[in-house]
């Protein structure tokens, strides 16, 4: 564990008791999600973690130590974990945007070679190059929330702590911000959360622990956590919708049963039709026993043919012939291809959308986006990238995506994952002169039957 607390106890000055007997454990590398309502103590408990407040009864411990509270010692905890608070105007105060990313490195004692090369890298990163002479009060809100994050990970801390990160954000501007969350966890880094809004919760967060009134209700994966409909009720909260969809489905007997599907495809992979067939089968051959048919039947789209595969067996008759529920695969799969735009060339990639087929292009993250705006290139999905490129890849699509090098290993996890988990068989692949080590990479990986790479 990185970052743990014992019997942790804070009382504000008008007596009011914010945190009580807290202990907790945050997993290093992992994606954590303080999950509660306004006022449960999300935010002083936050504070708490980086030393800004000192506990009236229990310890912090950083890295197996217990923090200590001397000037130094919060200098170092600080270099470790960095905050990045709710409203982004109170952590924004330097003249220009390029200052306020430099302040963190100037205070560390960085020299100016080192903090100017440091503060052009977080703003070539994430897309602030352009705004590098504006003051900060000028900006959106999410170029504010981008500014704030690249001033905290300028001193390349090991934690980085947001208290609700996507408040006053759009849709797209809240994409932008977890593109970079899961890029920074990809790197390395460890990102702790709070929020209110259970869905973000619940389909984001490797591990969850659900505050109220100060109080720590429930611990643990997010499945865990959201399975205790009572806990998460009397924490004045409500379960996540997709659960809520996913249920009322399964009491339909349209989904199969006891799982926990966290986003929209994995949602439709366990969508539940039964499809029945008289066959014949050899006698040793008993109930509950698959056979593969290789029957093909229906159409489901025009470039997607469906195989009965697997089918189990669900009642013998004396005749020597069984009833058997059919299991459904597409012939004919679709593809996701991912492209590294760290690695752009306009020659190369317009080759690529010939040579592939390619009818479907997203965008994830800032950096990609620009380049693909200023490129000319016709992106038609730039929020929930991955999860609509698997919905459409499912259907034959043949789709990339275009990502940054540190999202590229993230992408390909959630899509071999799926893969994986569904058994169906889509063609994957990072494509490009930016995709040679990820290649490379995923030579020792265990891909499932179904899987094909190009």
């Amino acid at each position: 564990m990185i970052l743990e607390t014992r019997n942790l106890e804070f009382s504000y000055p008008d007596g009011t008791k914010a945190i009580d007997d807290i202990s907790i454990e945050v997993p290093k590398g992992k994606k954590v999600s303080f999950v509660g309502k306004n006022g449960s103590g999300k935010s002083t408990l936050f504070l708490l973690l980086n030393g800004t407040l000192k506990p009236k009864k229990g310890k912090v411990i950083f890295g197996g130590k217990e923090i200590e509270y001397s000037a130094s010692g919060l200098r170092e905890l600080r270099k470790k974990v960095g905050i990045v608070f709710q409203n982004s105007d109170d952590q924004l105060f330097a003249p220009t945007v390029y200052q306020d990313i430099a302040f963190g490195p100037l205070n560390l004692g960085y020299s100016k070679a080192e903090v100017d090369r440091v503060v052009n890298q977080m703003m070539d990163h994430f897309g602030l190059q352009p705004l590098k002479d504006k003051p900060p009060h000028h900006l959106s809100g999410g170029q504010k929330k981008r500014v704030a994050i690249a001033g905290v990970l300028a001193m390349d801390p090991d934690i980085i702590i947001l208290d609700e990160p996507l408040s006053n954000l759009d849709p797209v501007g809240a994409d932008e911000i977890l593109d970079i969350l899961n890029e920074l966890n990809g790197l390395g880094k460890t990102i702790i959360i709070s929020t209110h809004d259970v869905d973000l919760a619940y389909k984001w967060s490797d591990y969850v622990l659900l505050l109220s009134s100060g109080k720590l209700v429930r611990k643990g994966t997010a499945g865990h956590v959201f399975s205790n409909d009572a806990e998460v009720r009397d924490s004045s909260l409500k379960s996540p919708f997709i659960l809520d969809i996913y249920h009322e489905l399964e009491k339909r007997w349209l989904a199969t049963g006891n799982a926990q599907p966290k986003d929209i495809p994995e949602l439709v992979r366990l969508l539940h039709s039964i499809d029945l067939m008289r066959v014949e089968i050899s006698p040793e051959i008993a109930v509950g026993e698959c056979v593969n048919l290789g029957v093909l039947f229906g159409d489901y789209t025009k470039e997607g043919l469906y195989e009965a595969v697997n089918s189990r067996v669900l009642l013998k008759n004396d005749d020597g012939t069984a009833v058997v529920e059919l299991k459904r695969r597409v012939l004919k799969p679709g593809a996701i291809y991912v492209y590294n735009m760290d690695a752009f060339d306009k020659a190369e990639f317009d080759k690529i959308i010939e040579t592939y087929d390619i009818n479907f292009i997203g965008a994830m993250g800032k950096k990609s986006k620009d380049i693909a705006e200023d490129s000319g290139i016709d992106v038609v999905c730039n929020s929930g990238v991955i999860d609509k490129s698997i919905l459409n890849a499912i259907t034959g699509s043949k789709c990339l995506i275009l990502t940054s090098s540190g999202m590229v290993s993230h992408t390909e996890k959630r899509i071999r994952e799926y893969i994986q988990n569904s058994g169906i068989r889509l063609i994957f692949s990072p494509v490009g002169k930016g995709a040679a080590e990820t290649n490379e990479e995923s030579k020792h990986e265990h891909l499932p039957d179904e899987t094909a790479l190009s």
